[in-house]
């Protein structure tokens, strides 16, 4: 069990610990609370632009940021790739482990928010974060928390619904754009040790079902941090 000043990280099939986490406990228990409103919260199956942008990459080292219940976690284990996935919800983690156990699959699990998991820094071949909802701090502390994370010739891949971040707070009370990160915000801090290879707006390939299905476009950036 891990201690206070480390993300807790747990072996495929092995159920998350509340002790363990490393994070604000407001956002674990929001998000534990939204997953245990459903049996399952998403489709089940990889995001397609994930499925898209990963195809032509040699598996490696990969971070996959806000796991939610595993499937693309997963998806990437079949692929050859040596995962780490990291979630805020316990919940959702115990069903991605329970998932890659079935699928027969080995994963690392980490129970952290991204800021606080300190990860080991320029470690990961790809970095992908697939609709995240990474809160925005003035010192823009998940931005640099993605980019960090990315080895020397490795990707980060940041996939957002599109128009999101053009929303007017009023039409949800419970959600500001202002509040989060977007992958326009990432592209800013994008110097001279980066080449963006994607950034754009495109229609989103969909899995059937699963909460955000109703979202018909994607904003994809790729970036390869060339040293």
């Amino acid at each position: 069990m891990a201690d206070d000043s480390a993300a807790e990280v747990l072996p495929s099939g092995g159920s998350p610990f509340s002790d363990g986490y490393v994070g604000d406990p407001a956002v674990r228990d929001e998000w534990d609370s939204r997953y245990s409103e459903r049996r399952q919260l998403w489709s089940g199956q990889p995001n397609g632009a994930l499925v898209a942008e990963v195809s032509d990459l040699a598996p490696g080292r990969v971070l996959d940021v806000g796991c939610g219940e595993g499937a693309d976690a997963i998806w990437l284990a079949r692929a050859g790739w040596d995962v780490t996935a990291l979630e805020v919800s316990g919940v959702a983690l115990a069903r991605a482990a329970a998932h890659a156990g079935d699928a027969g699959v080995g994963v690392r699990w980490v129970h952290a928010g991204l800021t606080e998991a300190a990860l080991p820094a320029a470690s990961f071949d790809l970095v992908s974060a697939q609709y995240p909802a990474l809160l925005r701090t003035p010192e823009s502390a998940a931005e640099h928390a993605l980019l960090d994370a990315v080895a020397p010739g490795g990707v980060l891949l940041l996939v957002h619904h599109a128009g999101m971040d053009r929303r007017h707070a009023g039409q949800d009370d419970a959600f500001d754009p202002a509040d989060y990160v977007w992958p326009s915000m990432v592209a800013a801090l994008l110097g001279d040790d980066w080449r963006i290879e994607v950034d754009e707006e495109r229609p989103r390939v969909a899995p059937e079902g699963g909460a955000g299905a109703h979202h018909t476009d994607d904003v994809v950036l790729r970036a390869r941090r060339l040293r």
